[in-house]
């Protein structure tokens, strides 16, 4: 049983880094369920039995892309012995995974700028807001603005967004000035 199971978490995983390897090729809307069976190699019955199709996939991929984000975010938190350094991690953190994890940013932002299913969409985000527990429960160690959560990672976060965003649509952003300034912006903008 335990390899049965080590076994269908190794397809679901090589199905979606196939599908990431696809979506960094041909981009988000320009990927099939095909593209991803053949570059995956497996049976079509395997990839609607694990995903559902298409949409189940990009939900998956997201999710797993969210885990991995935030949970570098609340490492780089747990580091952080004040206010300002926190907000510094949190900035210079976004962007650092970013820059070391360039196919998934790429994917996540591409992903997400497109309309989900509700279901998928429903999903997604209640999956990255249980990711972002701990993110918050970091940031609430510190003296910072008694906003909400949200409200607190448009502040700090929303320059970072934008540039990575814009980073990934051909923009000339240069990712290595914006980890040297966005977390000194962000820390001034508290002020």
């Amino acid at each position: 049983m335990v390899a049965t199971r080590r076994d269908g978490i190794q397809r679901r995983d090589a199905l979606l880094d196939a599908a990431l390897r696809c979506f960094t090729e041909r981009g988000v809307l320009a990927t099939g369920i095909e593209d991803i069976r053949k570059a995956a190699g497996a049976s079509p019955s395997s990839v609607y039995h694990l995903f559902g199709g298409l949409a189940g996939i990009v939900e998956a991929l997201l999710i797993r892309t969210f885990e991995r984000l935030l949970a570098h975010l609340v490492a780089r938190l747990g580091e952080a012995d004040t206010a300002e350094s926190a907000v510094r991690a949190l900035v210079d953190g976004h962007l650092e995974w970013v820059v070391a994890h360039p196919d998934e940013a790429r994917f996540m932002y591409q992903a997400m700028a497109v309309e989900l299913a509700g279901d998928s969409r429903a999903t997604v985000l209640a999956a990255k807001d249980g990711f972002k527990r701990p993110l918050h429960d970091q940031l609430a160690r510190f003296d910072l603005p008694p906003w909400p959560p949200l409200t607190l990672e448009f502040v700090l976060l929303g320059p970072a967004h934008e540039a990575c965003r814009r980073y990934f649509a051909g923009a000339d952003v240069d990712l290595d000035w914006m980890r040297r300034h966005l977390p000194d912006l962000a820390w001034r903008s508290l002020d």
